[in-house]
């Protein structure tokens, strides 16, 4: 997918990117490959491959939720930046808190920030179970986002206990998020969730299918989850 593409995609589906933002993404693709050099971000480093399964599949989440109002986003296990930061440069109002548990991509991506010049932008060097049980970060978000990080019912624990109260968690899957649905089901119900919508769509290009998986917050979360670093993944909730 080439620039050109990207744009005309994105208009067709009503995000309608100028000058200023085009540009945004360029710096943004330039910088990913020359971090990728000394630190592992990405195994994509052809521009056709960044714009459409890292830029484009990023902003599909926009296709089915609405950015236009202002919200207060949090963005977990976000690596490189996906898909928060494509959505921030679509959304600039938005409101982005970024938490990784490794230092080295939060140092990339506070570089990056300054290089694209985002404002609104926060960077948390944490794992993902600490940082929901801090009070100020606890049932604070109007959406809670997570791209490729783990299976359905750990995700769930991961985030769920961030979303406040009739917010939502938008979990990013491949072909098979059914299969996964079905076996963290449970784990979304006893973490407060409901699955809202599901919805699923092809790259336009690579032709690969994207599930995304839209949970609203019904209650707040039991306080003991999420239980401590490690555990969700060990032992996921049945």
């Amino acid at each position: 997918m080439n620039e050109k593409t990207f744009a005309l995609r994105l208009k067709e589906q009503g995000i309608v990117l100028n000058e200023h933002q085009l540009e945004q993404f360029r710096i943004y693709f330039k910088t990913l490959v020359e971090w990728n050099e000394k630190m592992n971000l990405t195994a994509l480093t052809n521009k056709a491959d960044v714009y459409e399964k890292h830029f484009f599949d990023s902003i599909a989440a926009a296709f089915y939720f609405d950015f236009t109002k202002t919200l207060n986003i949090c963005d977990v296990g976000a690596g490189a930046g996906f898909p928060s930061i494509p959505l921030k440069i679509c959304f600039p109002h938005i409101k982005v808190t970024i938490v990784d548990s490794l230092k080295k991509r939060i140092h990339f991506l506070n570089h990056l920030a300054a290089q694209l010049d985002l404002k609104d932008i926060a960077f948390y060097h944490d794992r993902a179970e600490n940082f929901g049980k801090n009070k100020d970060f606890r049932e604070n978000f109007d959406f809670v986002s997570a791209r490729a990080v783990a299976r359905m019912s750990v995700l769930a624990e991961l985030c769920l206990p961030l979303v406040k109260k009739n917010g939502y968690f938008l979990a990013m899957k491949g072909a098979q998020a059914d299969e996964e649905l079905e076996q963290g089901v449970s784990a979304i119900e006893i973490l407060g969730g409901s699955i809202k919508e599901t919805h699923t769509f092809t790259l336009p290009e690579e032709n690969s299918d994207r599930s995304i998986v839209i949970v609203e917050k019904r209650r707040k979360t039991p306080n003991k989850y999420p239980r401590k670093a490690g555990t969700p993944n060990k032992d996921p909730i049945e």
